[in-house]
């Protein structure tokens, strides 16, 4: 029995690399010219440009908005919003794309020549008086921008949202794909890699929240969008630059489907018994055509056992003797059903990552009112402003990524035998741990600031907001590496961009929930106490913001325990499967499980 759209030209492991990666010709790829670090150097360019154009655009569009655009408020807080909720749900899509149908480089190239369109029309419209409402007359009230000219800009930032998500998981997926996790010198580099991209990411944002915010702030939007434009083209340049030494993997056909079958396979055949030796005859085994090569052999794990189902073999004198070949909607490989278990087994990881991005929502709004509240000024003549308050994680992360991974990791991997130093769930626990202390440190500034203005009028210098930043940084540092090698890292062949685009959908599920949480908080602190609530009199000297961080603490202490419960969970099933019974030759046992 075959199943559509399955390469059927893997018949050794041992040849899978060499036979399921290829150059830019189409030719299979040779381990000593194509891959490695030098290769993914070149994605690594294309990362830290893309989202140096983005963050740029992002961080400073509800000023473009309000103030070009004549938007209101609540309208313009809401396009940012949304604006930044399509980039990672749109990631979503460009994983699926490139594992189904056009692989990771066309998919890069195809989308960021998109993104590209969209910052270079953002640039023409910021420019042409045309092309925006009239300025606001002193005496006049501002008109918002309506009809072709609203048309031109939502056309301009939803191009740019559609190329920047779909760009984003596979920037990931490329570059980790130039290392060979079956190699243990190469599995070390891979590891390497997580660090080095999330250091393009750090740098990427440093130079986007201060020299792109300082050149769109001193010469204007439309030149801001236009340097936007020329970070994304030399991006692209640097990804171009690379074609002929990359290790391609080709798509496999939909990524969706043959999860489906599983599900549809074990549904029509609920009513049937599985036997207790699942090595029966009475499963299916099709060994020449397996969707993950790293089972060794069509072993079904006890996990999740209702899909099992989905490989039982029907009876011919069942099925009125119409059983010469079945549907693979009603039979499916033991391997396509243990890649479904798998998938199903890491979701609870991602979910407990969604608190920590609600966590990162405060820090991008309340936290940066907070600076506005407080003692800017350095000196008599220069202050900070509070929306450079973001870049302090960066600061210090462009220098902290590189110490760990050049001394911790090669210290931690003497006492753990693992390859990247800490597996990465421990890494992702690490992270969401100090998370709750970023709160703590907020809540109790929050406080200081609060009380100093409230007894004395004092207000206390912006330096003392630090600390929370500073903690989170080092905190995503830990959980966004650790959840994306987690999520590449599975058992999940053909699928590494898909599920690295899942974790970016973490970030607009954490946007969404604090969204809901601010609006909940107001609604029950409001009825409980008979005033406007925690957050609701837009002056944070009468809020109650402390109190939101304290609940904030709480909310992100009980998931980090929560967390602990899933990982401990995922681990022991992980281990009990038939990927985990026999690792690939060169790979530490659950080293890429755990």
């Amino acid at each position: 029995m075959e199943l559509k759209g399955e390469n059927q030209k893997h018949n050794s492991s041992d040849q899978e690399e060499e036979i399921t990666t290829v150059d830019w010709r189409g030719r299979p790829s040779n381990p000593l010219k194509h891959g490695g670090m030098r290769a993914s150097a070149f994605v690594l360019g294309l990362q830290g440009f893309e989202i140096m154009g983005i963050a740029a655009v992002g961080n400073n569009l509800i000023t473009y908005v309000i103030n070009e655009m004549h938007f209101s408020l609540p309208k313009s807080a809401n396009t940012v919003t949304n604006f930044i909720g399509t980039v990672f749900i749109l990631a979503l899509l460009g994983g699926h794309l490139s594992d189904s149908y056009l692989g990771c480089f066309w998919t890069m190239l195809i989308f960021g020549f998109i993104e590209l369109s969209g910052f270079i029309l953002l640039s023409v419209q910021a420019h042409l008086p045309q092309l925006k409402p009239p300025p606001c007359g002193e005496n006049e009230l501002c008109v918002e921008a309506k009809g072709l000219k609203a048309l031109i800009f939502f056309v301009a930032l939803y191009l740019v949202a559609l190329g920047s998500g779909c760009v984003k998981p596979n920037m990931i997926a490329h570059g980790a794909d130039q290392f060979r996790q079956d190699d243990p010198k190469e599995s070390k580099k891979l590891s390497k890699y997580f660090n080095a991209a999330y250091f393009a990411f750090s740098m990427g944002e440093l130079v986007a929240l201060t020299v792109l915010v300082y050149v769109q702030t001193h010469s204007g939007m439309d030149v801001g969008f236009g340097v936007s434009a020329a970070a994304m083209a030399v991006g692209l340049i640097s990804l171009i630059c690379g074609t002929v030494l990359y290790r391609n993997k080709p798509p496999r056909g939909s990524i969706l489907t043959p999860i489906a079958q599983v599900f549809v396979a074990a549904t029509l055949n609920r009513k049937q018994i599985c036997p207790s030796d699942p090595s029966k005859e009475q499963l299916h085994a099709n060994t020449d055509n397996p969707i993950s090569d790293n089972f060794v052999h069509p072993q079904l794990s006890q996990r999740f056992r209702f899909l099992n189902k989905a490989c039982i073999k029907i009876d011919p004198i069942q099925d009125n003797g119409r059983n010469k070949r079945q549907s693979p909607w009603r039979l499916c490989t033991p391997n396509q059903v243990e890649q479904v278990k798998t998938l199903i087994s890491i979701i609870p990881i991602f979910a407990c990552t969604i608190i920590f991005n609600t966590i990162l929502a405060q820090l991008q709004t309340f936290s940066v009112q907070q600076g506005s509240s407080m003692n800017t000024h350095l000196t008599k003549n220069f202050h900070i402003p509070p929306a450079s308050l973001q870049s302090i994680p960066y600061i210090m992360l462009v220098f902290i990524v590189p110490l760990y991974d050049t001394f911790f990791v090669p210290f931690a991997r003497k006492f753990t035998g693992h390859t990247s130093g800490i597996a990465p769930l421990h890494r992702i626990g690490v992270g969401l741990c100090l998370a709750t202390f970023s709160m703590v440190s907020a809540a109790l500034m929050e406080k200081k600031r609060r009380d100093a203005y409230l007894d004395s009028g004092e207000i206390v210098s912006i330096f003392w907001i630090t600390p929370q930043f500073l903690i989170f940084g080092v905190s995503e540092m830990f959980t966004a590496v650790g959840l994306i090698e987690f999520f590449y890292k599975q058992d999940l062949k053909g699928m590494q961009s898909f599920l690295t685009a899942v974790t970016y959908c973490s970030y607009s599920f954490g946007f969404f929930f604090s969204s809901v949480l601010v609006s909940l908080v107001n609604k029950v602190t409001s009825s409980s106490s008979g005033g406007r609530g925690w957050l609701g009199d837009n002056d944070l000297n009468k809020d109650r913001l402390d109190l939101f961080y304290w609940l904030l603490a709480v909310l992100s202490f009980v998931n980090f325990f929560n967390y602990l419960f899933w990982a401990r969970w995922c681990s022991r099933n992980n281990n009990r499967s038939p990927a985990s019974a026999a690792p690939p030759p060169g790979k530490v046992d659950g080293g890429d499980i755990v």
